[in-house]
Order: C-alpha cells, then structure tokens, then sequence
C-alpha cells in the first residue's frame, strides 16, 4: 500500500479507537488483513470456548481458519451434516461462549457499531451473552454517523450479502433496498452500540484495508 494512504488510515483509525475508548470499548489497530489473525491469537486463550457471526471479513482475514484449527472449542454452526435444529442450538450456546466474533455493517465516527440482522442472533449476541466481543472491521465500514450507516447497509452490505446467499430478495436482483418485506429479508432487527456498561467487554480491530461488505 501506498505509505501516503496507509498514513491516511491509520489517522482516520486513530480518531474512531479514541471515540471508541470513550464508549467504553477496546480498540486495536491492524494495518493489514494478515496481523489480524496474529492478534487475535495473542487476545484468545488457547481453549477458550469461541463462536462467530457469519461474516466475510472474518474469513478474508484468517480469523475464521484460526477458529476452525483446533486450538479452541468451536461453536460451529456451519459445520456439514448439521440440521437446522442442531444449528440454532448452536446459535443459543454461543451466548455462553468465551469469546465471539463478528464484523460489523459499520462503525461511525462517534464509536459507534451499527448492525441489521435477518435472524437477529448475531445483533442478540453482541448486545448480551458471551464475555468477550471481537469485533473485525475493514476501513471501508468507517462511516460518518448513524444515517450514513442505515445508508451503507441498504446500499452496499444487504444487496451484497442477499446476492450472496441467493437471498429471493429484491435486492438481491436490483442491487439496492427494496423495501421488501418478504420472507427472505434480512434487514429484521437493528441494534446499535454505544457507551457500553461492561468496560471492554467488546474489542474492536479496525484493519487499514478493506475487508468484507
């Protein structure tokens, strides 16, 4: 990366991580998607129960084959062969996890962490539940304020995500919200974080790339 631009990042990361500490969160900082499984290896326990969200950015960074590689007990609900029972049970054990990872659709420069959920366990877990949040962001899901971020999840994160999955959504065809309200939507429940009660309960690594939608 161009060090002029990776210079730029890090001051826009710098100025979120403060907002972010006045929340009552912890931040870190990667510059590169590749220090970021590293530092997660240094912040988990080896053992420690650990589950996660779906997510792009965890699997574009490493964090989600560092899960998966037998150093800690996964809660996987995307393990083969599961049934969709055996699957949100896993969803509900992870309430109890050690730690849990996630991304987020975006982060403001207020510190503070915007997400719509369609199912709504990952939003149910990151609220309450597991001791430990780790949250991953790209630079890319820095936005300005909470209405820069409903804007990012209807423009960008949704329409990416639904295409994704093969969502029978809208927006999963045009590329922007629809305002649907089918079955298949998954923008049902938002939660947004701010000044947190339990003090760095929820880590937050803001990587100087972009990562994941």
């Amino acid at each position: 990366m161009n060090e002029h631009l990776a210079y730029v990042r890090r001051q826009q990361a710098e100025r979120v991580m403060q907002a972010l500490r006045k929340n009552r969160m912890q931040p870190y900082y990667a510059a590169t998607a590749a220090e970021v499984a590293p530092l997660v290896k240094s912040l988990v326990p080896q053992g420690a129960c650990v589950a996660m969200g779906g997510s792009m950015t965890l699997a574009e960074c490493g964090v989600e084959s560092l899960l998966r590689g037998g150093d800690y007990r996964l809660l996987d609900r995307y393990a083969p062969g599961l049934s969709r029972e055996e699957g949100e049970r896993i969803m509900r054990e992870a309430f109890f996890c050690d730690w849990y990872f996630s991304s987020t659709n975006a982060v403001t420069e207020a510190g503070e962490l915007y997400n719509v959920d369609g199912n709504a366990n990952r939003v149910a877990a990151l609220a309450y539940g597991p001791a430990n949040v780790c949250i991953v962001a790209g630079i890319n899901k820095i936005v300005p304020d909470l209405a820069a971020a409903q804007r990012r999840v209807k423009e960008t994160a949704a329409p990416a995500n639904t295409h994704r999955l093969g969502c029978a959504t809208p927006c999963a065809k045009t590329g922007k919200c629809e305002n649907c309200t089918g079955p298949g939507r998954i923008c049902c429940t938002t939660l947004v974080l701010q000044q947190q009660r339990a003090e760095n309960r929820i880590k937050v690594i803001l990587v100087g790339e972009e990562l994941g939608y």
